[in-house]
């Protein structure tokens, strides 16, 4: 359904013919996809193998069949087609063009498009899934309401990550927060998915948005990953992979029981979570540090195992770190130091 918006998307030629189409309330069933497998719907026509044009389609349409295009839709295949799909697919559609669009979709591969001439309702089928195609101004308005919602959700999600660390740094964090933090993350990336959608719909008019989307989700999926990664209780790259796929396959209500989430991260369902303490290996923090390569952050979590261990290593002990040497080891303790600093005043200001 994404790749079909991005076809109709405002700013497409084939948006600027199907929007011709419906001002001048001709109505019309456009079908896009291989024409060799759409060749048993086809049924009398038309053959032209004339390149894709906004004002052919808009001309073609006058006529009372459907018109094919190919599966790009750079060319006009076939006008004045009827469709003869198989009659006995269920559709829940009652006029004769949808009910054909709907089997048509069920029945191949295709994109199909109707288009209403008395409502001026442009209806996408894929796979016999139905998606109303809105007006832009409804559209973008939605897509800044989702924004603000978004805007929100990353404050909060902030706010307890910068909780999390502090208590990191002190050896003071539980699964709870830990798993606040998580949920928190996953929420804000469900919306952002949410709001991509918005976005491919409106076309080249969603680049504001794109842009402002952009700029709320810097570091939230590589914080997130690295907090699973902290905080797995068997630790490999088969239970990473394994967990952060069930984590974004979660059911929304699922996403909100702590019991599940604990559960996915190897820790028994029951617990719990508020009194249940843990300790990060390090992986979320250090990967904060600029110019630290991912290798090195490995090695160093295989090294010392935790933040803890970490914290309390000697200078001499981090310099031995395959790929630290002295001059990384004094970046990462600044880093460290620097990161203690900052989370402090993100406290203070956010209380």
């Amino acid at each position: 359904m994404v790749r079909a918006l991005e076809m109709v998307a405002p700013g497409t030629s084939l948006r600027e013919g199907i929007d011709s189409i419906l001002h001048a309330r001709t109505g019309g069933l456009i079908v896009i996809g291989d024409t060799d497998e759409l060749a048993f719907l086809l049924s009398g026509g038309i053959k032209l193998e004339l390149d894709y044009s906004p004002a052919f389609l808009y001309q073609l349409a006058k006529m009372d069949g459907a018109i094919v295009l190919n599966a790009n839709a750079t060319k006009i295949v076939h006008a004045n087609v009827q469709l003869t799909p198989d009659p006995t697919i269920l559709t829940l559609e009652t006029g004769t063009r949808h009910r054909t669009a709907e089997r048509a979709s069920k029945q191949t591969d295709a994109l199909v498009v109707a288009i209403s001439e008395r409502r001026e309702v442009v209806s996408l089928y894929v796979d016999g899934v139905k998606y109303i195609l809105e007006e832009i101004p409804v559209v973008l308005a939605k897509a800044n309401q989702a924004l603000a919602t978004l805007d929100k959700y990353r404050s909060r999600l902030d706010q307890v990550s910068t909780r999390l660390t502090a208590l990191e740094f002190e050896g003071g964090a539980t699964l709870h927060d830990v798993l606040t933090v998580l949920q928190r993350a996953e929420l804000v990336t469900r919306m952002a998915v949410e709001i991509e959608r918005y976005i491919v719909e409106l076309g080249t008019e969603g680049r504001l948005i794109e842009m402002q989307l952009d700029e709320t989700m810097v570091g939230v999926s590589a914080d997130k990953a690295a907090l699973v990664h902290d905080y797995l209780v068997e630790q490999n790259d088969a239970t990473f992979a394994m967990a952060f796929d069930h984590i974004v396959r979660l059911p929304h209500q699922d996403l909100l029981d702590f019991g599940r989430l604990a559960e996915l991260l190897g820790y028994d369902r029951k617990l719990n979570t508020l009194d249940y303490p843990v300790s990060p290996r390090g992986i979320r923090i250090l990967g904060r540090i600029p110019r630290l390569p991912k290798m090195v952050v490995q090695r160093i979590v295989e090294e010392f195992g935790g933040l803890e261990e970490l914290l309390a290593a000697t200078d001499g002990e981090l310099e031995t770190v395959d790929g630290v040497g002295e001059i990384r080891a004094k970046d990462i303790r600044e880093g460290l130091r620097r990161q203690q600093e900052i989370n402090l005043v993100d406290r203070y200001l956010q209380t």
